[in-house]
């Protein structure tokens, strides 16, 4: 079964369940920036271990937080959920918390100088963000009868803030961004998938005496594995918990980068792994910009990411899939050519 949420609106609004968070706060723009769609399917493993959150007016009117999270190991439906739950809150607080403490200092120094540095601001989400992050980990870790030892998740998060972004990831779900080029809608990839086979990612590990190599049934799947002992066989190289092996490389330090948006670009699209397994960049781009509104964006290429895997993997489980589209503006509608 799927769940969808779509929102259109620029009021006070609030729809939860298990997978999904969407929040509108009084503080977003009447305008079309605010257009996005939200939608999760279960796959045939089990229980849906996705969730994902998009919350809009995200501290200022001009704003938008948008997180992925897919959940591994036995108990990893409830971590992606907890982290759902509390990340936003925990960067946003930080963030509050470093700019009073920026101004306390100016004020104890009886002067206001303005900061030449053009990324000021985005410094500061840098830091709220590795902050929040740090937090958001250690509170995984104090859950009470929760096991996460061999359970985590995932997260690949958007800021927006005007035409600021800034980007964080954890593992393999991925964010995409969707631009107009000669006419044509291309993709622009704003996160690496942190993997065991990335160079950086495996000398990390093997510095810290973890192992990382594929299993032989499975040779396109670097996984990492314990000095001694051939488990778990974490098949990403950064997630929330996973604690057995957070003393052999895996970290909960999310990569972090930013960009600054263009009348060219028109909407992002952060998935779990389970789209970018069978869909490409492209297609996934292709099949937002084709829907009739932005509402129908994020259920289109989940659909077509399962009709995908069971075309292309028979024989295998279809992973849960999860996407968000965070429209930067307004699709304008078009009427088909006749004849």
């Amino acid at each position: 079964m799927g769940i969808c949420i779509s929102t259109e609106s620029s009021g006070l609004e609030e729809a939860r369940n298990e997978n999904i968070i969407v929040f509108q706060t009084s503080k977003v723009l009447t305008g079309t920036w605010a257009l996005s769609s939200v939608y999760s399917k279960q796959g045939s493993k089990g229980l849906n271990q996705d969730a994902a959150i998009l919350c809009q007016g995200y501290g200022a009117e001009a704003a938008a937080f948008c997180g992925v999270y897919d959940g591994h190991g036995r108990n990893g439906d409830t971590v992606s959920k907890i982290v759902n739950r509390r990340l936003s809150s925990l960067i946003l607080n930080q963030k509050n918390v470093h700019a009073k403490m920026e101004k306390k200092t100016l004020n104890q120094v009886d002067m206001i100088e303005e900061d030449s540095a053009p990324n000021k601001n985005l410094q500061e989400w840098r830091e709220a963000i590795l902050s929040g992050f740090r937090v958001m980990e250690k509170e995984v870790k104090l859950q009470e009868n929760l096991d996460c030892s061999c359970s985590g998740t995932t997260a690949v998060v958007v800021i927006r803030q005007g035409e600021d972004v800034a980007i964080a990831n954890l593992g393999d779900s991925r964010a995409v961004l969707g631009t107009m080029s000669d006419g044509q809608i291309i993709p622009i990839q704003l996160t690496t998938d942190m993997k065991p086979g990335l160079p950086r990612e495996a000398d990390r590990i093997r510095s810290c005496k973890g192992r990382v190599f594929a299993l032989r049934e499975e040779p396109h799947i670097e996984r990492v594995w314990l000095p001694n002992e051939d488990i778990p066989g974490l098949a990403m190289s950064r997630a929330f918990g996973d604690f057995m092996l957070k003393d052999h490389g895996i970290i909960a330090t999310p990569d972090i980068s930013y960009r600054t948006l263009t009348p060219s670009d028109k909407f992002i699209v952060l998935a779990s792994d389970g789209v970018w397994d069978v869909l490409s960049n492209s297609q996934v781009c292709s099949i937002v910009w084709a829907v009739d509104t932005e509402k129908e964006a994020a259920r289109a290429v989940v659909e077509a990411a399962t009709s995908a895997w069971k075309r292309k993997h028979p024989s295998s489980k279809v992973d849960d899939c999860t996407v968000v589209c965070l429209f930067l503006k307004k699709k304008l509608q078009t009427t088909p050519f006749k004849m």
